[in-house]
């Protein structure tokens, strides 16, 4: 009988299982074998016995979890998706001294040109300048803001005299109280034209040409 039962394990022993299942499946078959012809003088130890099923249990509990894990991935990277593509159309704050351009009307009819962008200053300040310039670092104005509180502070540039190229415009910030300097960070807005996913993550395509992370974003318009 043991002979016989030795020969069908080899059999079943040259196809190798693919999935935990049939890891446990031909686990269960040798288990039932091995305890059906074991000497009546000397059985197995519950211990060996509980060791064995929980590895086999191991196998089968770690392949479950990394299908949840692919699933859960894959639902994750749609759901980004959809929220890159939400954002398509609208303009986002982000680290940069970029100043671009946009046209208004004014209540004649005329129209204007004005660049709008931020800044972040990390105490409060009794003077501030603004400082526009080409990409060349050409200085085509300074504008004087005078007293600016700590946190995220807006300013509006009226281009309608500039007659360069709109989009080689910048920006940068000089910001004291007192004789002390105060740190600033330059923010600048641009319009998300496309979305894509990189190594995971939510990347925004701006109009500027560039693309930056989703957690880069600042603030949504």
């Amino acid at each position: 009988m043991i002979s016989g039962v030795s020969n069908n394990t080899s059999s079943g022993g040259n196809s190798s299982p693919k999935t935990a299942a049939d890891m446990q499946d031909q686990f269960l078959t040798l288990l039932v074998a091995q305890l059906q012809n074991q000497d009546p003088t000397s059985p197995m130890d519950n211990a060996q016995l509980t060791s064995q099923m929980a590895q086999i249990s191991t196998v089968s509990g770690i392949e479950k979890l990394n299908s949840t894990v692919e699933s859960v991935t894959k639902q994750f990277a749609s759901m980004q998706m959809q929220q890159g593509i939400s954002m398509i159309g609208h303009t986002v704050l982000s680290d940069g001294n970029q100043l671009g351009l946009s046209a208004s009307e004014n209540e004649d009819g005329t129209k204007r040109l004005s660049g709008t962008a931020a800044f972040d200053l990390d105490g409060s300040a009794s003077n501030v300048t603004v400082t526009i310039t080409t990409a060349s670092g050409e200085v085509v104005e300074t504008m004087d803001l005078g007293s600016a509180t700590a946190g995220r502070n807006y300013f509006t540039w009226d281009g309608s005299k500039y007659t360069g190229e709109s989009m080689d415009l910048r920006f940068k910030v000089t910001a004291t109280n007192g004789d002390a300097v105060v740190k600033s960070t330059t923010l600048s807005p641009n319009a998300v034209v496309a979305t894509s996913i990189t190594n995971g993550g939510l990347m925004l395509e701006l109009a500027n040409g560039q693309s930056i992370n989703y957690n880069s974003v600042k603030a949504v318009f």
